[in-house]
C-alpha cells in the first residue's frame, strides 16, 4: 500500500496564499498571515511543507509553549537567538532595549515595551537587508503578551521590507492581538481525501464499520486520521471493534498519545516529562536534568523510534499536543520530581527565573525560601515589562506563602500586576481568594480599590465607583482621595448617574482638608464647589490644572481632560496630553499612550487642524487595536462632525451612540449628540442641530458647556428659537467669562453677535479672539457667521470679503460641510467659489498622513521609524507615496503642502 503523506490533501488554496507571501518577501515586499484551524488540521505541516527548503529564503521558527505564557518576551527572545549577532548593528538605544527586555543585562534595566517592539522590527529589517526573512509563529494561542504585541507590532509594519511574518493559531480570537491581518481558514479534509488518506496510512485491510466510525471520528481532521488506527491495533481495525465517544479533536488525539505513553518503559516517559516541563528545546539542559534523575541511556532512542521527540540541536516534539499529552498524564509527584530535576540543572545565574518557576513547581507544600525566590523573580519581570510574568510570579509566591496574611497581601500584588497586565477576570479572581479570610484593614481597602478598577475595566464605573466609596470608609486617612478618584469614575459616565450622585453627596460630606491642605484636596474641593454651580472656583482649577506635570494627574488623566475643556482652555488639554504622550513613551504604557492620542486628536479636532487629529487617531487606534484597550470615540466623532460627510458621519454617531446607550454611558451620548449638533449645524439643519444640543446638555455633563452650549445658541437663532438662544447665551456668558480665555470670549463675542440688533463690534471682537485662539474652526465659523449678516444687511463686498475667507479656511481643514454652507452663501453674494484643490486629509492615508506630518517638523527617517515603530526602508517608501499624490519632489516642500508649522506636527 502506498504512503501519502498528510500534507497531500491540505486545501490547495493554503498552499496558494503561503506562495503569495513567500513570492511577495523574495521580491522585496513584507507580507503577514494568520493560518487557524483546529488541533491537528495541519498547521505546521502545511507551513513546514511550504517554507522549509525555499531557496534565498531565511526561516525563523519558534513555538508559542503553554507553560511559557507567563515569561515575558520568551518567544520574541527564541525568535531573535539565531540571530543575535546582528543585534549589535542596532541603535545603541535598540540594542538596549532589546537586551533589557530578553534580561540579558547583568546589571538589569528597565524594558521600554515600545523600544522593544522598534528594536526588533530593525533586526528583522537588518537581516533581511542580506536576504529575505520569514518568522513562524507556530501555535500562537501561547505567546506570552509582550511576544504577541511586539510581534504583531512588526506585521503591521513591515510592508516594504523583504519580511514576512505567519501565526498559526487554533482559534484567532485567542491572539487579539492578530485582529486586522489577513486570514487563511483551515478546514478538515473532504470525505473522498480523507478516505484516501486512511486508507494509505493503514498496514491492513479494514473493516467496513471501522472504516466509517474512524471518518465520523476525526470529521477530516489529518492528524486523526494518522493517529486514530493506532488505537485499534491490527486486530481492532479488523475485526470492527468500537471507538470512544466522540470528542474534540485536540482531547482525542491527547488521550492517543497518552496511550503510547504508556507501552514505553519508566526511563522514556521520565525524559519525556523533562523534555515537556522545560521548553526551551536546551538538549544540555535536558540531560543534566535526565541524569539527575538517573534516566537510562537509551530512553532517548526509545522515544525517537517511536516518533514521539526529536533530539537534534534542540528538543522538538512530533506535536505539541504530545507535550500536552505527556505533562498531563504525569501524575503530580512525577511533575515536581521533573521540576526539581530541571531547577537543579538550571543555572542560578544565567536563569534564575526559570531556575524560581521550576523550584515552585516541584515544591508540595508552602516553602517561604521558595516564595522569596518568586518575588525576586516578580520584581525581574516587573523590570523588564512583563505585567503578566510578574503577576504569575507572585500569584505563586502567594500560593508558597505559609504565613496567611502575606499570602493575602501577595494575592493583591498578583491581582494589580493581572489589572495593569489587561486580565481582568483572574485579577477579581485573586481579589476574591485573598478576600476568603477577613483581610486587615489596609488590605481591605486594598482589594477595595484593585476591585474598583476591575469593575472599571469590566462592567463600568457605577460599581467602581461603590468600592471606591467603600474604600474611603474604610481609610479616614486617604478618604479624600478615594472620594476625589470616585467622582472621577463617575464623571467619566455621567454626571446623572446613581454611583456619580452618591459619589457627589459623599464629597460633600467629606472630612475637613488640613490645614496645608495638598493640591488632591484642594483639587476636590473645588471641584464639588463647581459642580454644585459656583464659578467662583474656576481661578482655583485653573490653577491646579496648571502644573501638567503634577502626579495628582498621572492617574486622573480623563477627569483632567474634561475639566480643561469644560473651562475653554483647549492648550492646556493639550499640554495635559502631551505630557502624558512623553511619559507613556518612556515608560512603555500601552493603556496610556493611545489615550493620549486621542487627547492630542481632541484638542487638534478643537482647534480646526484636521490633519493632526486624523494623524493622532490613526497612531492611537493602530496601538489600542493590538492592545486591547477600549476605543475613546470623542475625537472621533468630532473630526467625523467637522469634516461633515453626512452619511460617514451619521454612521458613526449612530454606531457610537448604540454603543452608549448599551454600556449606559451617559457621557458618550452627550459627545454623540453635541457631534450630530455640530454636523447639522454645518449642512445647515439647524433645527436637527437645536434637538441634539438640548440632549447634548441635558443632563450637564463635563465639558459640554464649552462644546454643545454654543452650537445651541446658533441653532436656536438660527431655528427662530430665541427664547432658548438667549436663555442659553446667559448661560455661556457667565461660564464664559469665568474662564478668560480667548477661545471662550470669543465664542461668547461670536453668539452674541447673533442675538445682538448691532453686531458689527461683536464679530470683529470674535474674529480677533478666536484668531488669537488659534482655533481655526472657530474663526471661519465666525467669518460665515459675519457674512451671512453682511449679505443680509445689503453690503455684498463685505460679505464675498468675509465670507470667501471662511470657505478657504473651511476648504483648507477639510470641513466640507461649512465649506458647502459658506459656499452657498458666496453665491448668494454673486460670486462663484474656486473649485477646491483636494486636501490633504483625502489626498493621503492616515498612516502617510502621519508621516508626512512628522517629516515637515525636519524629523529624520530614523527618527519617524523610531516614532511610529516602522522600518526606515518602510518610512522612505511612504513618503515616495506622499510625494506622488501631493504633486511634490523634495521634504522640504512637505510644510506648505500640508499647511502646517513645525509645532503643529
Amino acid at each position: 500500500m502506498s504512503s501519502t503523506p498528510a500534507t497531500s490533501y491540505l486545501p490547495p488554496v493554503g498552499h496558494e496564499l503561503l506562495n503569495q507571501l513567500v513570492e511577495a518577501v523574495r521580491s522585496g515586499r513584507g507580507d503577514a498571515l494568520v493560518v487557524s484551524g483546529e488541533a491537528g488540521i495541519g498547521k505546521s505541516a502545511l507551513l513546514r511543507r511550504s517554507l522549509d527548503h525555499v531557496p534565498n529564503l531565511r526561516t525563523l521558527w519558534v513555538n508559542g509553549v503553554e507553560f511559557e505564557m507567563e515569561f515575558a518576551f520568551a518567544a520574541l527572545e527564541q525568535l531573535s537567538r539565531p540571530v543575535q549577532d546582528r543585534i549589535g548593528e542596532l541603535t545603541v538605544r535598540h540594542r538596549a532595549a532589546l537586551e533589557a527586555a530578553f534580561g540579558w543585562q547583568a546589571e538589569g534595566g528597565q524594558a521600554d515595551k515600545f523600544a522593544a517592539a522598534a528594536a526588533f522590527l530593525e533586526l528583522l529589517s537588518t537581516v533581511a537587508g542580506d536576504e529575505p526573512v520569514i518568522c513562524v509563529v507556530d501555535d500562537a494561542q501561547w505567546l506570552d503578551r509582550a511576544s504577541a504585541q511586539a510581534l504583531a507590532f512588526a506585521a503591521r509594519r513591515i510592508g516594504s521590507d523583504p519580511v514576512g511574518i505567519v501565526f498559526a493559531v487554533r482559534d484567532p480570537q485567542a491572539v487579539p492581538e492578530v485582529k486586522g491581518l489577513r486570514q487563511l481558514v483551515l478546514t478538515g479534509l473532504d470525505d473522498q481525501s480523507a478516505r484516501q488518506l486512511l486508507t494509505s496510512t493503514l498496514p491492513v485491510p479494514l473493516d467496513e464499520r471501522v472504516r466509517e466510525r474512524i471518518l465520523r471520528e476525526a470529521r477530516g481532521n489529518p492528524l486523526a486520521l494518522l493517529e486514530l488506527p493506532t488505537r485499534l491495533g491490527p486486530s481492532g481495525l479488523a475485526g470492527g471493534f468500537g471507538l470512544p465517544t466522540p470528542t474534540s479533536p485536540a482531547n482525542r488525539i491527547e488521550h492517543l498519545y497518552r496511550e503510547r505513553l504508556g507501552r514505553l518503559s519508566a526511563s522514556a516517559r521520565t525524559l519525556l516529562l523533562l523534555a515537556a516541563a522545560e521548553p526551551l528545546g536546551d538538549v544540555n539542559l535536558l540531560w543534566r536534568a535526565a541524569d539527575h534523575l538517573g534516566v537510562a541511556p537509551d530512553a532517548a532512542e526509545q522515544a525517537e523510534a517511536d516518533g514521539l521527540i526529536e533530539l537534534g540541536a534542540h528538543v522538538r516534539f512530533r506535536h505539541p499536543l504530545v507535550r500536552s499529552a505527556v505533562y498531563r498524564s504525569a501524575t503530580p509527584p512525577e511533575r515536581r520530581r521533573a521540576h526539581g530535576a530541571l531547577a537543579e540543572a538550571t543555572d542560578s545565574l544565567a536563569e534564575p527565573d526559570r531556575r524560581a518557576w521550576h523550584l515552585a513547581q516541584a515544591a508540595a507544600r508552602p516553602d517561604e525560601h521558595v516564595a522569596a525566590g518568586l518575588l525576586r523573580s516578580a520584581e525581574r519581570a516587573r523590570q523588564r515589562g512583563g505585567a503578566a510574568a510578574e503577576a504569575a510570579f507572585l500569584e505563586q509566591a502567594a500560593m508558597l506563602t505559609p504565613d496567611s496574611a502575606h499570602r493575602a497581601g501577595r494575592m493583591l500584588q498578583a491581582a494589580r500586576a493581572k489589572l495593569d497586565a489587561g486580565a481582568f477576570e483572574a485579577a477579581s479572581g485573586l481579589i476574591e481568594s485573598a478576600d476568603a479570610d477577613a483581610l486587615p484593614e489596609p488590605l481591605s481597602v486594598q482589594a477595595s480599590l484593585l476591585r474598583a478598577q476591575a469593575a472599571f475595566f469590566q462592567r463600568g464605573a457605577a460599581e467602581a465607583v461603590d468600592h471606591l466609596l467603600h474604600a474611603a470608609e474604610r481609610d479616614p486617612a486617604r478618604a479624600r482621595l478615594h472620594l476625589l478618584d470616585a467622582l472621577q469614575a463617575g464623571m467619566v459616565v455621567s454626571r446623572t448617574a446613581p454611583g456619580t450622585q452618591r459619589a457627589l453627596a459623599a464629597a460633600r460630606q467629606a472630612p475637613p482638608a488640613p490645614a496645608a491642605p495638598s493640591r488632591a484636596d484642594q483639587l476636590l474641593d473645588s471641584l464639588v464647589s463647581y459642580l454644585d454651580g459656583d464659578l467662583r472656583t474656576v481661578p482655583t482649577l485653573k490653577r491646579i490644572l496648571a502644573d501638567v506635570t503634577d502626579p495628582l494627574w498621572a492617574r486622573r488623566l480623563s477627569l483632567a481632560a474634561l475639566l480643561a475643556v469644560e473651562l475653554w482652555d483647549f492648550d492646556l488639554e493639550q499640554r495635559l496630553a502631551r505630557h502624558a504622550e512623553t511619559t507613556a513613551r518612556a515608560d512603555g504604557s500601552l493603556v496610556i499612550l493611545p489615550v493620549s492620542l486621542w487627547m492630542l486628536a481632541m484638542g487638534s479636532a478643537l482647534r480646526g487642524d484636521l490633519p493632526a487629529a486624523v494623524s493622532s487617531l490613526s497612531e492611537a487606534d493602530d496601538i489600542a487595536s493590538i492592545t486591547g484597550v477600549p476605543v475613546h470615540w470623542y475625537a472621533h466623532l468630532q473630526v467625523a462632525a467637522l469634516r461633515g460627510r453626512r452619511a460617514e458621519a451619521e454612521a458613526l454617531i449612530t454606531q457610537v451612540a448604540a454603543e452608549a446607550g448599551q454600556r449606559d454611558k451617559g457621557l458618550l451620548t452627550s459627545i454623540a449628540q453635541y457631534s450630530r449638533a455640530v454636523l447639522a449645524n454645518g449642512i445647515a439643519e439647524h433645527r436637527t442641530a437645536l434637538d441634539a444640543a438640548r440632549l447634548a446638555l441635558r443632563d450637564g455633563d463635563l465639558a459640554m458647556t464649552a462644546l454643545a452650549l454654543p452650537e445651541l445658541v446658533e441653532a436656536a437663532v438660527r431655528s427662530g428659537e430665541h427664547a432658548i438662544a438667549r436663555q442659553g447665551y446667559e448661560r455661556l456668558s457667565e461660564h464664559t467669562e469665568a474662564a478668560g480665555t480667548d477661545w471662550a470670549l470669543g465664542v461668547r463675542a461670536l453668539m452674541g453677535a447673533l442675538l445682538s440688533t448691532e453686531p458689527e463690534g461683536l464679530y470683529r471682537e470674535a474674529v480677533d479672539r478666536l484668531a488669537a485662539s488659534g482655533t481655526r474652526i472657530g474663526l471661519a465659523r465666525a467669518h460665515l457667521n459675519h457674512g451671512v449678516w453682511l449679505r443680509r444687511e445689503g453690503r455684498r463686498a463685505a460679505a464675498r470679503e468675509a465670507l470667501r475667507t471662511a470657505y478657504e479656511h473651511f476648504i483648507e481643514v477639510g470641513a466640507d460641510g461649512f465649506a458647502q454652507r459658506a459656499r452657498l452663501e458666496l453665491a448668494a453674494t454673486g460670486e462663484r467659489a474656486r473649485t477646491p484643490a483636494r486636501s490633504a486629509v483625502d489626498a493621503l492615508t492616515p498612516q502617510e498622513l502621519t508621516i508626512a506630518r512628522l517629516a515637515a517638523t525636519g524629523a529624520t527617517t530614523r527618527e519617524v521609524a523610531d516614532r511610529l515603530f516602522l522600518s526606515p526602508r518602510t518610512i522612505d517608501a511612504h513618503l515616495r507615496g506622499v510625494f506622488r499624490k501631493l504633486e511634490i519632489t523634495s521634504r522640504r516642500q512637505l510644510r506648505g503642502a500640508l499647511n502646517t508649522s513645525p509645532a503643529e506636527a
